[in-house]
């Protein structure tokens, strides 16, 4: 063996070694708490329907045996995960303090600890963490795909215009879709990701 076929070689089977040889997809789930349903302190539109559609995909990857990973805002009242999608033992939960998901966690280290390299996101709110959490995914490298029914957010005020939720949620779908996500529907992931593990 030549030098430079040994140089190559032997961080491939480093590679290989550490578990991280081929694609392995978790669910990222963000900020589905407790103060963001109604009755709490930031309630968004439409928060039930979001949290529906998330606990489909958490039974799906549960169901599949795929990581996930919960993330919670540290804030209060109302900061415990929504008992919707509550975690089971084992689940990693982190908590933050940032908008970014990424920012002064953990959330890196358990993903590439266990071989991830794509993700699925979904979560609360479209237009600011999940946001954030899905830009700053792909610029370390990961490939994500946006839930965009399993994602809600709120109107906004701007110089006295008010913005509908419905359009701060599209218009979000819209800068990410393409340069930093695929876009897709509930009901469509779980379809395409129980065709590709049968």
């Amino acid at each position: 063996m030549n030098n430079t076929f040994i140089k190559v070689l032997v961080p491939v089977m480093l590679w290989m070694s550490q578990g991280l040889c081929g694609q392995q997809t978790a669910l990222l789930i963000i900020d589905v708490q407790d103060f963001y349903f109604p009755g709490g302190k930031m309630e968004l539109v439409k928060p039930e329907l979001a949290g529906a559609n998330v606990k489909l995909l958490l039974d799906h990857f549960r169901e599949q045996g795929q990581p996930i990973v919960f993330v919670r805002h540290n804030f209060e009242p109302g900061g415990s995960i929504h008992e919707g999608v509550r975690p089971e033992k084992g689940e990693p939960v982190l908590s933050k303090d940032h908008v970014n998901s990424f920012h002064e966690t953990q959330l890196d280290e358990i993903l590439r600890g266990s071989g991830v390299d794509s993700l699925v996101i979904c979560g609360m709110q479209t237009h600011m963490c999940v946001e954030a959490a899905v830009r700053a995914a792909h610029d370390q490298g990961y490939h994500c795909t946006l839930v965009e029914d399993a994602c809600a957010t709120r109107d906004l005020v701007y110089e006295g215009q008010i913005i509908p939720a419905r359009s701060v949620h599209l218009s979000t779908l819209q800068t990410l879709k393409g340069s930093y996500a695929a876009i897709i529907l509930t009901r469509d992931f779980i379809k395409k990701n129980t065709d590709q593990n049968e």
